[in-house]
């Protein structure tokens, strides 16, 4: 764990559904943000200790940039009694539009299983959409799709993203391997370019480490 800036904080963990047949790396990223009163953590796996101590002294929200990016979202809400903020999971049309699936592929009344732990039991969810602007200090921009979005965070001039750039070991970059049936980078770019418009410092991807602005800039060139 390294504290970027401070009262940000960035720390990498193991992936516990990573096997050597997948095309991204094995270590994700997390964050947490201390403006002094809540504990923001985004995209939280396997938190530091020093982190969680720091939890129980402060309101902790878990913050997630898409719904399959929920890893220790569930066991942090409940030692934490902690609200989560999340994009809505996938529907049974995401599927078709996203991913190129027959509907009569799809089975009657699908659920993805993406936070339904959250949506089904009644914990303390708040989904939320681009162009949100959260109670909790965060904007949510356009990413990859309608769940896969951009956080802006203006008091620390940072940016947390999900699978919408990433750096799987080319660097910094809108990744090939991400792109949904039939969206181009180019589409991608285009979504993400209303990042350039604001003084964005800090670039925090949750597949690859901290950088800075002239990475974004680079990876929407």
């Amino acid at each position: 764990m390294r504290e970027v800036r401070s009262g940000l904080w960035h720390w990498q963990a193991p992936h516990p559904e990573w096997t050597r047949d997948q095309w991204w790396p094995r270590d994700v990223s997390s964050y947490a943000v201390d403006d002094g009163v809540r504990l923001l953590l985004f995209d939280p796996l396997a938190v530091p200790t020093e982190i969680l101590e720091l939890a129980h002294e402060r309101e902790s929200v878990v913050v997630l940039t898409a719904p399959w990016h929920e890893r220790d979202a569930e066991t942090l809400a409940a030692r934490l009694l902690a609200p989560v903020f999340t994009p809505p999971p996938d529907t049974a049309e995401d599927l078709v539009r996203k991913y190129g699936v027959e509907p009569e592929e799809i089975p009657d009344g699908w659920h993805s299983p993406d936070v339904a732990w959250l949506l089904a039991e009644g914990g303390e969810a708040h989904v939320y959409a681009a162009g949100d602007r959260l109670p909790i200090g965060v904007e949510a921009f356009p990413g990859r799709s309608p769940n896969d979005l951009v956080l802006w965070i203006e008091t620390l001039r940072a940016i947390v993203v999900g699978d919408a750039l990433v750096d799987f070991g080319r660097g910094f970059e809108v990744p090939r391997e991400v792109l949904q049936h039939g969206v181009t980078r180019d589409q991608v770019v285009q979504r993400l370019r209303p990042l350039l418009d604001l003084p964005v410092e800090v670039m925090l991807p949750t597949h690859g480490a901290p950088t800075d602005r002239a990475a974004l800039e680079r990876a929407l060139s």
